[in-house]
């Protein structure tokens, strides 16, 4: 897969989260976060489709640290579904922390999927909620439309992007993700997993480590 020279008719852009709160400043800010920006804005003529994902919480989505008592930012909670990472408060639906990073391009976008809005349940991947069982639709739009290959790029390598890459590949498409229009949050050592288990998966991996 070239992305320089993306097949019209089956490769797309996949571009995930960036917004405010992942953006420094923001409440849950990517180091160098807004860095990606010019970067994808230099890929998106490249790719006749391109699909944009919003992380979309609601107040006191049971994902924050803020909606267990005691509890700080970063801590490992155990939630129905497994172990799940305690978040600032972030991607608030309708606050200026969950709009789109102003510098992106919206116009180009063919759908935006909003994840993690059920209130019970984390959204990592651009295809299924964190219990791994409640999909986004993704899947079922690239197969109707006829698209076999995702080019993955945003916020954050190790958790959205990876996550999303390799859904990408139990779903049955070619995944490779642009690792310089990717910023990592890297939570013990949690880039270095991200980076091998997309290896794992059959993820192109396309320059460094972000």
């Amino acid at each position: 897969m070239d992305p320089h020279t993306p097949d019209p008719e089956q490769d797309l852009l996949l571009v995930i989260d960036v917004q405010n709160d992942f953006c420094p400043g923001g409440a849950l800010a990517v180091a160098d976060g807004d860095a990606v920006v010019p970067v994808i804005a230099a890929a998106m003529p490249r790719f006749a489709h391109v699909v944009l994902t919003q992380d979309w919480h609601p107040a006191g989505h049971r994902s924050f640290a803020s909606a267990h008592p005691g509890r700080a930012p970063y801590e490992s909670a155990a939630f129905p579904y497994g172990e799940q990472t305690l978040w600032p408060d972030h991607c608030v639906q309708g606050t200026v922390g969950a709009d789109f990073h102003p510098a992106l391009d919206l116009t180009r976008a063919e759908l935006v999927i909003r994840k993690g809005f059920r209130p019970d349940i984390d959204s990592y991947s651009a295809f299924f909620e964190n219990d791994r069982r409640t999909p986004t639709g993704l899947a079922g739009y690239l197969r109707e439309r006829g698209l076999r290959r995702v080019v993955l790029c945003g916020l954050a390598t190790d958790f959205c992007v990876a996550y999303s890459a390799i859904d990408a590949r139990r779903q049955g498409f070619e995944a490779a993700v642009m690792l310089d229009a990717c910023r990592a949050i890297d939570l013990g050592g949690s880039l270095a997993a991200a980076i091998a288990a997309m290896r794992e998966a059959g993820v192109v991996l396309l320059d460094g480590p972000r």
